[in-house]
């Protein structure tokens, strides 16, 4: 965090005032510049509105990198992961370090809320989330294309579709909504259930010859062993996954698709659902 203070007199509480912070913003080439207590204020807000984190009495981060070698060995063991997965997934332990967490303003939504990122670059399962992602998120691109949005051009495109159909129509109603804190809101051990029913349905027992019980394994410890540090104290994630972690994106998009689709059986109308990435 970038930070500066003016040099003034006065009370302590006059100079706590004049303490600034200078940060990025989530999105866009801005800077944001506002005072210190005031983005504290708003990183305590992440806090309480998620009930995400619980505060350790200890550094469990050894416990952890252990904990991720003795899987990798297991599962090497009994051949359920192959050599070069096995090597690309195992941490070093020479560069290994505890995450990290700092907050990016969001200057594009009212109030300019924070979003929680984990700085998890060195993290003991950094190498096996970069690595399931790269699975993974082909997987989900491909068979969700066809109700995904990219950007503004993929919208139109869609829409086009959409008209030569003969489905747009002055009836036609568009509603978009924006789920708040969506990584940190996500049921850790049901969005590991949803990754198994979206591979399931897409006709998936294994994914480049690992099983998807291997596959929920590994993604597991990513989810279930997210510590951190911020502001001297060490937090453990309970709910959702790192927001900075490749493989939370993914997960957090077919546990959505799983969702739209409960949505959609209960339609009272006909509904066509697109998902902005």
């Amino acid at each position: 965090m970038s930070s500066f203070n003016y040099h003034c007199r006065g009370s302590s509480e006059s100079k706590r005032r004049a303490l600034l912070v200078i940060r990025v913003t989530d999105k866009g080439n801005n800077f944001y510049i506002g005072s210190v207590g005031e983005f504290e204020r708003k990183a305590e807000k992440i806090f309480s509105d998620t009930n995400a984190f619980i505060e350790l009495s200890y550094n469990p981060f050894n416990e952890i990198l252990n904990k991720v070698i003795q899987l990798l060995n297991t599962l090497r063991g009994k051949d359920l992961i192959r050599k070069w997965q096995y090597e690309q997934m195992m941490p070093d332990r020479t560069k290994c370090e505890l995450a990290h967490l700092y907050f990016n303003p969001k200057t594009h939504k009212d109030g300019i809320p924070v979003r929680p990122i984990e700085n998890t670059i060195h993290a003991s399962t950094t190498k096996i989330s970069k690595f399931l992602d790269k699975i993974l998120r082909p997987i989900f691109d491909d068979k969700c294309k066809d109700t995904t949005i990219i950007d503004g051009a993929s919208l139109i495109t869609e829409l086009s579709k959409y008209n030569k159909k003969g489905l747009l129509k002055p009836t036609t109603l568009f509603c978009t909504f924006d789920i708040r804190n969506l990584y940190t809101m996500l049921p850790q051990e049901e969005t590991l259930d949803i990754l198994m029913t979206f591979l399931h349905a897409h006709g998936y027992r294994k994914v480049k010859g690992i099983s998807i019980d291997t596959i929920k394994r590994l993604a597991s410890i990513i989810l279930k062993d997210n510590v951190f540090a911020y502001v001297k104290k060490i937090y453990k994630q309970t709910t959702g996954g790192a927001m900075g972690s490749s493989l939370t994106l993914t997960l957090a998009n077919i546990f959505m698709s799983i969702s739209k689709k409960i949505l959609l059986k209960n339609k009272r109308r006909q509904v066509n659902f697109m998902e902005g990435k």
